[in-house]
């Protein structure tokens, strides 16, 4: 049997965003059901927690020390691996519709085949048949940007301006509570981005023909900030009527006293110190931060998921349809997480915290191979997807993936050893860098900073799971940890690749 292929991808999604992993907001009912039928991820993660690497990780199956893309700006090779490539010389029809972002977005000079103004659809890109592409504003060259400008002018002066006159994300404030990056968008929801995808998605299966096998990577912007919208949706989830997340500490005295038993830049950044990545407002303070604002924000957010669960419907209930229900995969995940709240912190960062380190991933196999419902607890990581995709095309995972393909089950991940799962982020700007390296093993999550211009190489971040689940309490200088410590260091060092080189430099911010 031949096997279609649908991955989904959000950016910059909690774990708890879904019903099916202990979420109490939005409503998800397309996803829950994939992983009633499929396979859920307890412990997924991300090999970074910042886009484009994370990006180019789920396209390569490498890490990003391997790949190139250490940090947000610098752009995948042209010539880089794809597994999209991979699938479509095994036969496969191949479209990526949304978010690609495996080179920058600011590139007023054009410098990149992946913004340029190609003919639509573009020629093949990076093994991808269709590319038609979209990101979080209606502005410049993107697919849905250059559709928005045509066809709804009038509408482009609702969405939240990201980038101000300084070509620096904007950390001005709005909706009822001054929240950073939120916005009442007028927008009407059949014009806003996450069902432009879904539509261009089923536009594209609507040229295959029956019999056409297929691999479409379905990339929604959202719920990335900006948190705008569409404001006709607002009233799905009121903000004035959330409790606050468990994640946020209320009171002043216990979240500084936590964020201060952390290393340095924790602090750093919550006094507004410092920034450590070009994607959060330089000019925004997260001390600042108000319980309101921190409702305001989940709420625009859970709306954000619940037109994303919708449009994943639509596209599920179409590609039912045209009679490929029983043949196709789908993989649901997204990027990496958002603070939302949690620590006192919004946006993302070298932070290896669960907020931003643990991501949704669920898995449902072709209803046709018979493949039993199973939670896996066991970790997996981004990496893996790839060497997935390959093995439900019946392709053997070539020698440049780094990963695995995923297990169906515990007893499967116990069998073929998935006990670690590895994550790292790099940055260098005028802020100074931060290089800190991260692995998941035995419930104990644990981050080693090296040397930079903040670090001095000695600090670090270590969580027992088991009883400190908001991660409040960081165990790095505890003697009676000492020795689980150094033996997870040890693990994180032996199992990291070689770095390559030579390092490619940043082209843009982001």
């Amino acid at each position: 049997m031949t096997r279609r292929i649908l991955l989904v991808t959000t950016d910059q999604q909690r774990y708890d965003a879904l019903a099916c992993n202990g979420g109490r907001i939005a409503r998800t009912p397309a996803v829950d059901g994939l992983a009633a039928a499929g396979i859920r991820f307890e412990r997924a993660h991300p090999q970074s927690v910042v886009c484009m690497p994370s990006r180019s990780t789920i396209l390569t199956g490498q890490y990003p020390r391997t790949h190139g893309v250490w940090m947000n700006g610098v752009p995948l090779d042209p010539d880089a691996p794809s597994v999209a490539a991979v699938l479509h010389a095994a036969g496969y029809r191949t479209a990526l519709v949304g978010k690609a972002h495996f080179e920058p977005f600011l590139d007023p000079f054009g410098r990149f085949r992946e913004n340029t103004t190609d003919p639509d659809p573009r020629p093949e890109l990076r093994g991808f048949e269709h590319f038609e592409t979209a990101t979080h504003t209606p502005l410049g060259p993107l697919h849905y940007a250059r559709w928005m400008q045509a066809e709804h002018p009038d509408e482009l002066g609702g969405f939240y301006r990201v980038l101000d006159g300084r070509l620096e994300v904007n950390g001005e404030g709005g909706g009822d509570t001054g929240a950073p990056q939120v916005a009442h968008n007028p927008v009407p929801r059949e014009h806003y981005h996450t069902d432009w995808v879904a539509d261009r998605t089923i536009a594209w299966l609507d040229t295959l023909d029956d019999d056409d096998v297929w691999f479409v990577w379905m990339s929604f912007p959202d719920p990335h900030h900006p948190w705008d919208p569409p404001a006709a949706e607002l009233g799905r989830v009121p903000w004035r009527d959330l409790d606050l997340p468990p994640g946020y500490p209320l009171d002043r005295a216990e979240r500084e006293a936590a964020i201060d038993a952390r290393p340095r830049h924790w602090r750093l950044w919550y006094d507004g110190e410092w920034v450590a990545n070009y994607e959060a407002p330089p000019d925004w303070v997260p001390a600042t931060l108000t319980p309101d604002q921190v409702r305001e924000i989940d709420a625009a957010t859970h709306v954000e998921n619940e037109l994303i669960d919708e449009a994943c419907g639509r596209v599920l209930s179409h590609i039912e349809r045209r009679g490929w229900a029983d043949t196709t995969d789908v993989i649901f995940t997204t990027d990496h997480g958002e603070f939302q709240g949690d620590h006192g912190f919004l946006f993302k960062g070298p932070y290896h915290v669960d907020a931003l380190l643990r991501v949704p991933l669920v898995w449902r196999p072709a209803p046709a191979v018979g493949l039993p419902p199973a939670v896996v607890t066991r970790p997996v990581g981004h990496l893996d997807i790839a060497p997935t995709l390959c093995a439900i095309a019946g392709v053997e995972p070539p020698p440049f993936m780094q990963g695995r393909p995923l297990p169906v089950d515990d007893a499967d991940a116990e069998e073929r050893g998935f006990e670690r799962v590895l994550t790292e982020w790099d940055s260098e700007h005028w802020a100074g860098d931060v290089h800190a390296r991260t692995i998941h093993r035995d419930g104990f999550t644990c981050t080693v900073y090296e040397p930079g211009t903040v670090h001095d190489g000695t600090e670090g971040e270590l969580y027992d799971h088991a009883v400190d689940p908001l991660q409040r309490v960081n165990l790095w200088d505890d003697p009676a940890r000492r020795s689980l410590r150094d033996d997870l260091v040890a693990d994180l060092r032996a199992s990291l690749p070689p770095a390559g080189a030579p390092r490619r430099r940043p082209a843009a911010p982001v």
